[in-house]
């Protein structure tokens, strides 16, 4: 008989999480103003807010973190993280940060001025920030595909090319410092970008002669999804893919809390030397040093070891599977999620699932709240109150998408918790019709609001 599949590791350490019940949930939530990034982490059984710094590290990452060496300047940690780097990225030079919004920080205080506009492939809530901060624009140039949950495209974080030329033709060229392409796309459902959609961007951009960078969070995983869904790509390996497709840009920004496997970190790598000198006048400023970046030596260390175990098939494999897990029980119990599945999360189409609450009372967070409730999950809005207001008109923006992502820490849970958290979902699911009224904002931040925004039932 065929052997059933099994993890690529064992499990050496456990940290117990509590159970509660329905009563106290319900109280705990509405203490927190109905926001889930206010609930402390005794409160959560399952907790599904982000896959960014919530991973369980190797016994080679935590040997490292007893090597570190903290030195303020020069460390070997540093010199091991950069040849990494180097080694598997392909760009020359490169900077340390604490983590990916800070790397954002520093590289878009170096290119990004008011006026701009940044195209892309819908961007993130932190890259969108950074940009809107600046009195800049951000521009989502990502098919339409992305934005029908039900279609079966195997790369719905590609860029629209014709889109993107339209951009570029109706903007003068010293208006556009960047093009981001962000491998995996977070807010179109963790989906990937093709390799032939990468080189097509790229020579856009060389043919424009506007600098191509990678917001790089979920490589791995986007390369993954290039070895297993792209013809004439199955028999490379996951560091020849990487390698070919940092090749067709300028730089990257990464948070490797994500597919650098540890809990804080971030960098940014380039290959050109003045981008690289203006960049590092900030790293000083906002992050520390140019060879530590806000980072301890040992978190170098481990860093530099999970960016070599997240470019392995074995691991990729595992990882991409139990996301897809969860996803295959979900579509089994009818509800409707972002298909095919993405490499970080599963999205749950909050719009189909609740289409009795309006758009303008938070149909997905009304949802993220009611799965607290059932069973002790904490996942995380990605629509509305994420999308934040026009900065113009300060009206609600309406994205294409109302969803909750469920983003899976990496090799954190088993799949009897994936079973768990399907089995909460189609609860709620099954009970939708009483779920008839959603929530107001009674505060909220000017930015990024969904952080510590205030909510009330309605």
């Amino acid at each position: 008989m065929k052997l059933p599949y099994a993890e690529p590791f064992k499990i050496k350490m456990v940290e117990p999480i509590k159970k509660s019940t329905k009563e106290q949930r319900s109280q705990w939530i509405k203490e927190a103003d109905y926001n889930l990034f206010n609930l402390s982490s005794d409160k959560v059984f399952i907790d599904l807010l982000t896959d960014s710094g919530t991973g369980a590290m190797s016994q080679f990452q935590w040997s490292e973190m007893m090597l570190g060496d903290e030195s303020y300047a020069g460390s070997s940690s540093f010199l091991k993280l950069k040849e990494t780097v180097q080694r598997i990225t392909g760009f020359e030079y490169f900077l340390p940060t604490h983590q990916g919004r800070a790397a954002e920080n520093v590289l878009f205080s170096a290119l990004i001025k008011e006026g701009d506009i940044v195209p892309g492939n819908s961007h993130f809530d932190t890259t969108k920030g950074h940009i809107e901060y600046r009195k800049a624009k951000a521009i989502d140039c990502t098919i339409k595909e992305a934005f029908d949950t039900a279609i079966q495209h195997p790369f719905k974080g590609n860029i629209d090319v014709d889109a993107l030329e339209k951009v570029f033709k109706k903007y003068p060229n010293e208006k556009i410092p960047m093009v981001i392409v962000t491998i995996t796309c977070n807010t179109a459902g963790g989906q990937p970008v093709s390799m032939e959609n990468i080189k097509a961007v790229s020579s856009l951009c060389k043919q424009y002669k506007i600098p191509l960078y990678f917001d790089a969070a979920r490589f791995a995983e986007n390369a993954y999804f290039i070895k297993t869904r792209e013809d004439g790509y199955q028999n490379k390996t996951i560091k020849q893919i990487v390698k070919e497709f940092f090749s067709y840009g300028e730089g990257m920004t990464i948070s490797a809390k994500k597919d650098g496997l540890v809990n804080m970190g971030g960098f940014i790598a380039l290959n050109n030397e003045e981008v690289f000198k203006k960049a590092t006048v900030f790293n000083i400023m906002y992050e520390g040093f140019i060879t530590y970046g806000g980072l301890n030596g040992r978190d170098m260390g481990a860093l530099a070891v999970g960016l070599d175990e997240a470019t392995e098939v074995d691991y990729l494999e595992s990882r991409v599977g139990q996301v897809a897990f969860l996803g295959s029980k979900l579509v089994e119990y009818g509800i409707p999620v972002q298909q095919p599945f993405g490499g970080h999360a599963i999205f749950v189409d909050a719009t189909k699932f609740l289409p009795n609450i309006p758009r303008e009372q938070y149909t997905a967070q009304t949802l993220a709240i009611e799965l607290y409730i059932e069973g002790g999950i904490r996942g995380v809005e990605i629509g509305t109150i994420l999308a934040d207001r026009d900065p113009e008109t300060r009206e609600n923006r309406y994205p294409a998408l109302e969803s909750v992502r469920l983003a899976i820490p990496r090799r954190t849970y088993t799949n009897n918790h994936m079973e768990y958290i399907a089995a909460v979902l189609k609860n709620v699911f099954d009970k939708k019709s009483e779920i008839t009224t959603g929530y107001k904002i009674v505060e909220e931040a000017p930015i990024m609001r969904h952080f510590t925004v205030k909510l009330e039932k309605i």
